[in-house]
């Protein structure tokens, strides 16, 4: 690996192998997500508890201030709405220069396999591998399933997860699911886990966030799950804990209550 990927690779992944991702990027379908209408607010409280930030271009300019800053994941694929006929119908959004310019650590795009355009999303992301190995800057597959959440058993991510890592993804962003060890066995590049719509307890959270570092995830993307909660200080608090310092569920409960409670 040249200098300049692994330079950037090692201000996402810690020293100790794992890292924390916040994903801040869900405007660019969704619009303005409950309790992220007004990123800055959002951002502000939860930045010194965050490994990198999932950004789009938009955002990470108008509520990111460039001197205080963690490493840039920045979201370049778009092009569809949630009212729009079909979430996978992607494109890239941004160039590779402008990714330079706004100095990224790396860049996040979504693949849609088994979907209509199954085929344009994985050239798409080919497309980015090629831009990005040239110019030392890591790409993060996303293994997006849109609105049809039913998908996410381990045979499908398992399969999603592989070609990714195929087609030259440096890390790979997908669901946990049961027999995650699976899905991790046969994907060759690092795994980190993304969260999905926000769950009905917090320590189901620490469960499949513990139970995936333990299989060997090296860490989590989760957005919803942190700044949906009602105290979202803790909750990346406890989730930290988990990922950095392999705190248990029951642990990680008990630093979310003790933190929520200051």
């Amino acid at each position: 690996m040249e200098w300049g990927m692994a330079n950037r690779m090692a201000q996402l992944i810690q020293a100790d192998g794992h890292c924390l991702f916040l994903p801040v990027d869900h405007g660019y379908f969704q619009g303005p997500t409950r309790k992220l209408e007004e990123p800055r607010k959002t951002l502000a409280p939860l930045l010194p508890y965050a490994d990198a930030i999932f950004i789009t271009r938009g955002v990470l300019r108008s509520s990111l201030a460039p001197d205080n800053a963690k490493p840039i994941i920045l979201r370049v694929s778009g092009g569809t709405s949630m009212v729009g006929k079909d979430l996978a119908n992607e494109g890239i959004t941004t160039s590779i220069e402008e990714v330079i310019r706004l100095n990224a650590s790396a860049v996040g795009i979504s693949i849609f396999v088994g979907s209509d355009y199954e085929k344009e999303s994985l050239l798409n992301l080919s497309r980015l591998v090629d831009e990005g190995e040239k110019y030392g800057i890591p790409v993060m597959a996303v293994t997006a399933v849109g609105k049809e959440l039913e998908k996410r058993d381990a045979r499908y991510l398992a399969l999603c997860c592989r070609i990714a890592a195929e087609l030259g993804a440096r890390v790979v962003k997908t669901y946990w699911c049961e027999d995650f060890e699976r899905v991790l066995t046969g994907c060759p590049v690092p795994v980190v886990m993304a969260g999905g719509p926000q769950v009905d307890t917090e320590l189901e959270v620490f469960e499949f966030v513990y139970d995936g570092i333990q299989k060997g995830a090296i860490g989590v993307n989760l957005g919803r799950n942190i700044w949906q909660n009602d105290f979202p200080v803790a909750m990346i608090k406890a989730i930290r804990a988990v990922v950095h310092e392999n705190a248990s569920p029951k642990q990680a409960q008990e630093l979310y209550e003790n933190e929520k409670n200051k």
